[in-house]
């Protein structure tokens, strides 16, 4: 029932962000468990000061803890549940260089590597190749390059991987659903057990960057940072050495066998500490909206409506995690399936019209943006209002030429000069047809005497441009190349269906999963028959919207640049499979009911149709003639 009056209703976000902060503690937990593992293998001292927390391993691994807690917090500033919807990689690409996101995470990680490496050579400073002064034979103090390439490494395995999180958009959070298709041994595994079967590709994964680091650092720094870092080192630690005064680069190469060796060594760690943090956010933060097998708003005063202020909510992350809560209230928990059916006492209206209203909304858009497609917005049209011409006082101004030109004689070069002034004032017309038949003979007499017939066909656009479209196929047919810059079948249905720049389709699946769920459970648990006035809206919409994106799917253009040319989209499949199984679920709960509900015969076939589910040989025969009568 609706909340008294004069008491507060919690908004959903009083329940949402205790539980992320929850998750979040669990995720840190996590990446401590790494940071000590690491410290321990970083460690020289004895068996005992190697591996006791309270010493010299504890305080490494809250170093190494702080540096992976810096994309811990660039996770939680940068989390969405939305997915980057583009025509191709390259045009997500553009899209994310005018983003302040990007640079945020390039600069995160950047300090997250930065302050490993000072960990990583603290670590080594009983090894004296990797001390950062040296003296040699007595010698004054000289900079020892080896720990300034391997700085620098770390800051290059920080760009490799702040690649690969813009590039793979690790921000995102995969939000379920509440349906009964996922694997049982999935939903029965905890979080924390699916985070560690995941160890062995976490591994692999940063064995693989590693090296990968490790060789774009040597073209790199060889090649562009070298002479640039090697001056500003010795002019820092000038300050505390006396160094020598020239800056002339060492005789000797920094990459050593020693040096790439132990290089590999701290970028496997690194990248282990990044790909446990990434992996545990992502799992933890993706959690079921439940508390202790409850729903978040099960504690609320007024669980009804807190739920719908998250499901109004305008930030898409609060308003996905409520339909994803609501959609498992629909299924498992019938005390709150009945409280909503019996919710009738709101200010804007029943609890059940507002769930009914929202959900519907959600699904109609898909629907419209399937028939918007392809269709050029109507531009407005400015009013101009018309002006009057003003009185004339004096008279007007004399068009005759102030000097008389004398008439210029033809020449072929006057000729191809207006030739190629009229091309560039009316493109698209070809330069031979401005010329006079003289001017042609002698441009076909100097081209037979400079070119081949062979070479002339080569020139011809025709053949220029079928050329070009081949080195362009070539390029779109590699596998490492082709596709960054192709327009996939999938990327472009899926921005077509779910709309662009992002989409969330959890948000959808799951609000076809409550339509369906309540309105099938209403017909026990709905005492005062609410819902059975909008089933057969319900049904209506679904059909309609399940027609048209088959019809559009069906239709939809292989762009020339997708050589591959499958035609697939588990975006838009999981969508119409989830409408479909919510429609056939309705069709057999409400058929019985159909005159009741004044459903059609040609409503129940179509939604048979669009839901897949195979008439009955009576259904089949009963003509639709005998219901246009009775009309």
């Amino acid at each position: 029932m609706a909340a008294p009056s004069g008491r507060r209703r919690a908004p959903y976000k009083d329940f949402l962000q205790p539980a992320l902060h929850r998750r979040f503690a669990s995720t840190a937990t996590i990446l401590l468990a790494v940071s000590y593992v690491i410290s321990i293998l970083l460690s020289d001292y004895s068996y005992f000061w190697s591996w006791f927390p309270i010493g010299p391993s504890g305080i490494r691994a809250l170093s190494i803890f702080g540096s992976g807690l810096v994309i811990l917090i660039l996770r939680i500033a940068q989390y969405h549940v939305d997915v980057r919807t583009s025509n191709s990689a390259f045009a997500t690409f553009t899209q994310d260089l005018a983003r302040a996101e990007t640079y945020e995470a390039f600069g995160s990680y950047f300090i997250s590597s930065l302050f490993f490496s000072i960990i990583f050579l603290h670590a080594y400073s009983d090894d004296s190749a990797m001390h950062w002064i040296v003296y040699r034979n007595g010698d004054r103090p000289r900079l020892n390059e080896r720990p300034l390439f391997l700085a620098f490494y770390f800051i290059s395995c920080g760009i490799v991987q702040a690649a690969v999180h813009i590039c793979k958009d690790q921000d995102k959070l995969t939000l379920g659903g509440s349906n009964e298709n996922g694997k049982k041994e999935e939903k029965g595994a905890s979080t924390f057990s699916r985070a560690i079967r995941k160890s062995p590709d976490i591994m692999s994964e940063a064995a693989s960057r590693a090296v990968i680091a490790l060789i774009t650092h040597l073209l790199f720094y060889f090649v562009v940072l070298r002479s640039f870092a090697w001056p500003w080192a010795l002019f820092f630690f000038r300050l505390f050495y006396n160094l020598p005064k020239t800056n002339m680069l060492p005789p000797s190469t920094p990459a050593t066998f020693h040096t790439l060796k132990i290089s590999i060594f701290g970028g496997f760690f690194l990248f282990v500490l990044w790909q446990a943090g990434n992996a545990a956010f992502s799992a933890f933060m993706a959690k079921e909206p439940l508390k202790n097998g409850k729903p978040l708003t099960a504690e609320s005063k007024d669980p009804n409506g807190s739920l719908l202020n998250g499901l109004k909510s305008k930030k898409t992350p609060v308003r996905a995690y409520a339909m994803w809560e609501l959609s498992y209230i629909a299924r498992d928990f019938p005390n709150r399936r009945k409280a909503i059916f019996e919710d009738i006492d709101r200010k804007d209206g029943p609890m059940w019209s507002q769930v009914y209203s929202i959900c519907l909304e959600l699904v109609k858009s898909i629907a419209t943006r399937v028939d918007e497609h392809g269709k050029q917005p109507a531009a407005p049209q400015p009013e101009t209002k018309p002006n009057e011409p003003k009185a004339r006082t004096t008279a007007p101004p004399r068009d005759e030429a102030i000097f008389k030109h004398q008439p210029s004689t033809k020449s072929m070069r006057g000729e191809v000069e207006n030739a190629i002034d009229h091309i560039a004032r009316s493109p698209g017309k070809t330069p031979m047809s401005q010329l006079s038949p003289v001017a042609k003979k002698t441009w076909k007499k100097a081209k037979d005497s400079v070119l081949t017939q062979d070479q002339q066909e080569a020139l011809r656009p025709d053949h220029v441009v079928g050329q070009f479209r081949q080195v362009i196929l070539r390029i779109l047919q590699n596998d490492k190349i082709g596709p960054i810059f192709r327009h996939e079948y999938r990327r472009g249905l899926a921005a077509a269906v779910l709309g662009t720049p992002s989409a969330e389709l959890a948000l959808y699946v799951n609000a076809v999963e409550v339509l369906g769920l309540l309105a099938v459970n209403s017909l026990g648990e709905d005492k005062f028959g609410n819902v059975h006035r909008d089933v057969p809206t319900i049904i209506r919409t679904f059909t309609s919207t399940i027609r048209k994106l088959d019809a559009f799917t069906a239709s939809f253009p292989v762009h020339w640049t997708d050589v591959e040319a499958k035609k697939e989209c588990p975006e838009v499949d999981a969508l119409l499979d989830a409408l479909r199984s919510a429609l056939g679920k309705l069709i057999t709960s409400f058929e019985p009911f159909r005159n009741d509900l004044r459903l059609t015969l040609t409503d129940l076939r179509l939604a048979k149709e669009a839901a897949g589910v195979t008439e009955s040989a009576d259904d089949a025969r009963e003509p639709d003639m005998a219901e246009i009568r009775r009309r």
